[in-house]
């Protein structure tokens, strides 16, 4: 069997911003940045943006963040979504790290209702993954907007204990297209994250 070395997700260690985000110590041009936005993509262009904290509440300068997501029509850069996919250059997938002051941001389009595994739409939502030193499994959880109606009829968010849903909602600054959501990786108002 060939060895392919080690991946993130089999080491620990303080590297993920250092060595595998584009504003990291390396002059190199990564594939991802912090941003989905292509010139052929329609829909209304934001930025979700926010701080990471430690469970003694104080900011984590060292994490790494991906998300994956629909477009605007709730279409998926995915070969398994079969639907027609208008933005042909939109990935949904961007990476970023947290500087010095547990800062993040990227800026993507708001996506679209995308439909559950038994056709009931979902809120739209983005998904988010985490790497972070000492973490020996990366962390899931999402990405739900303030103004969205369809929260309320979300089949995952409605899982949520409802004192528990605000960590997972992003809520949009006044007269700008940016969502403010903070993440706690644990302790007090811990941000919900999902067993995958």
């Amino acid at each position: 069997m060939q060895d392919n070395g080690i991946t993130p997700s089999q080491t620990v260690g303080p590297f993920f911003k250092y060595g595998l985000t584009p504003t990291g110590e390396y002059a190199w041009n990564d594939a991802f940045t912090n941003s989905t936005l292509t010139p052929d993509v329609t829909g209304d262009r934001v930025r979700i943006e926010g701080r990471v904290f430690d469970g003694d509440g104080v900011v984590v300068p060292d994490v790494m963040l991906e998300i994956w997501q629909a477009d605007a029509q709730g279409r998926f850069a995915d070969p398994q979504d079969k639907r027609a996919l208008p933005n042909a250059s939109f990935r949904g997938f961007a990476r970023c790290g947290t500087d010095k002051d547990g800062n993040y941001s990227f800026d993507t389009v708001k996506p679209g209702a995308v439909p559950d595994p038994d056709g009931k739409p979902q809120a739209p939502h983005i998904v988010l993954a985490v790497f972070g030193r000492g973490m020996l499994r990366h962390l899931y959880t999402r990405i739900y907007f303030s103004d969205e109606a369809g929260n309320a009829a979300d089949p995952v968010l409605g899982l949520v204990p409802a004192d528990r849903r605000a960590t997972l909602i992003a809520t949009r600054e006044a007269g700008k297209a940016v969502y403010r959501l903070d993440l706690r990786l644990q302790g007090d108002d811990e941000t919900v994250f999902f067993d995958m």
